[in-house]
């Protein structure tokens, strides 16, 4: 699937992040107390930081379209399968992404309701497919990650010192690892999905 190829290399734009963090917190050395780090070192941070922020916006911006694209599809299969599962329509799929706040809810409970008429479709579907925890792992870490990394960019705006500064490093990292997890969990949950409806409609993965 293209969207997982795409989920990968989102997370190992992360993985990259996590290594010019884990390098700058390397270079941070201590006196008397007192950490602190040269001035060559935080340029080159900054510079790796930038050229990871350039290349993740591309990245995100890439792999969200066919999230998205993959993500209507499957609504309109599960719709096929069980249409009073939805309180809305297949349009939705898409057009909740983009709904301020209610954003971090509604695609949600559209991919809670996808599962469930796959999961109901498909009684074989296997352990994996009897709970909920593949889209309530996906949704977590996903919208976590959105919210640190949001606080980890504010922080490290208003840091004016070592400490705040590695203090702000340290958020984006938690926030890289939120996000890693939230491709894998995204991957996981896209086959899995695909393959029940799939099976249900009697369609072809692509």
């Amino acid at each position: 699937m293209g969207v997982c190829v795409l989920l990968a290399v989102v997370a190992a734009g992360d993985l990259f992040s996590l290594f010019v963090g884990a390098r700058l917190h390397a270079d941070v050395e201590g006196d008397g107390g007192f950490a602190f780090v040269s001035q060559d070192r935080l340029d080159q941070a900054d510079r790796l930081f930038l050229v990871y922020d350039q290349i993740h916006v591309v990245g995100l911006a890439a792999c969200a379209a066919a999230f998205i694209t993959w993500f209507h599809r499957m609504r309109r299969n599960a719709g096929a399968l069980a249409p009073d599962q939805f309180g809305k329509g297949p349009g939705w799929a898409i057009g909740a992404w983009f709904v301020p706040v209610a954003g971090f809810w509604m695609p949600y409970r559209i991919a809670v309701d996808m599962w469930s008429a796959g999961t109901r479709a498909t009684p074989s579907a296997g352990p994996a497919g009897t709970s909920f925890w593949p889209v309530n792992l996906w949704w977590g870490s996903f919208a976590g990650s959105i919210l640190l990394g949001w606080y980890a960019n504010l922080s490290h705006q208003r840091a004016e010192e070592l400490d705040a500064l590695l203090t702000s490093v340290n958020l984006g990292m938690a926030a890289a690892v939120l996000n890693i997890v939230a491709a894998a969990a995204a991957a996981f949950f896209a086959v899995r999905l695909t393959r029940m409806l799939n099976q249900a409609t009697g369609g072809s993965s692509r």
